[in-house]
């Protein structure tokens, strides 16, 4: 194991370790416990009730979070005729079809996201083994293979996050920056655990969310009260 900086163990001893925070604290407790030079990311971690060996019990989608992410994202679209002009219109950074997969097959991966058009895809597939593993691969169950265009790329600009549970049954996904301040990350990180909540497959019995946490790029962790996540679902 790494050795803890010092820097960290200050953070660290911020935090009560035996305490369940409620989500207005920990968001009050985050820029203590920020000590990055940089605008750090706040990420959610959720410990989900499934076991994602069974395909039925796999939670995977997007959601647009109202207040964005803090950060710019280069977006590449497969697309052709009518819809490559609809998403350049739309801000894409890089619009194409053979010629965009026969760039990445030489090296080229200076983007972020990547949205497909459904007639796309037979050419597209040919990468699969180049953005498959870096999760950059479009697919229909989060709504990167779509005709609707130029509203998947406005979404993915505004602040657009996708996610998928791990083997493990954990969830990690960002929901902003630091300097977001309480009330937005907030926000988003209630229309995040909304939406995960209504993607609880019907095979998941039991506790659905069993933990949450929240953190910043460099921080550790903090525990949130399970009762914040049942009193949202109400």
């Amino acid at each position: 194991m790494a050795k803890k900086t010092k820097k960290y163990s200050e953070a660290l001893a911020k935090i009560d370790r035996e305490k369940r925070y409620s989500m207005e604290e920990a968001l009050e407790l985050l820029p203590q416990i920020s000590f990055a030079k940089f605008d750090e990311t706040v990420e959610l971690a959720m410990k989900l009730g499934v076991d994602p060996r069974h395909a039925d019990q796999v939670v995977r989608g997007s959601v647009a979070l109202p207040n964005g992410l803090g950060k710019k994202v280069k977006i590449l679209v497969f697309a052709k005729g009518q819809k490559e002009k609809e998403a350049q219109e739309a801000g894409a950074d890089y619009v194409g079809a053979e010629d965009m997969i026969e760039k990445i097959q030489k090296g080229w991966l200076d983007f972020d996201k990547t949205i497909s058009t459904p007639d796309m895809m037979g050419a597209v597939s040919k990468l699969g083994k180049i953005l498959g593993p870096r999760g950059l691969m479009p697919n229909p169950k989060v709504g990167t293979v779509t005709f609707d265009i130029a509203k998947t790329v406005k979404e993915m600009k505004a602040g657009r996050v996708e996610f998928r549970v791990d083997k493990a049954g954990n969830l990690h996904t960002p929901v902003g920056k630091v300097s977001f301040g309480k009330d937005k990350l907030l926000e988003n990180i209630n229309t995040l655990i909304d939406t995960v909540i209504r993607l609880k497959p019907p095979a998941s019995k039991g506790t659905y969310i069993k933990g949450i946490a929240l953190s910043t790029t460099m921080s550790p962790g903090i525990k949130i009260d399970p009762t914040y996540v049942r009193n949202l679902s109400k």
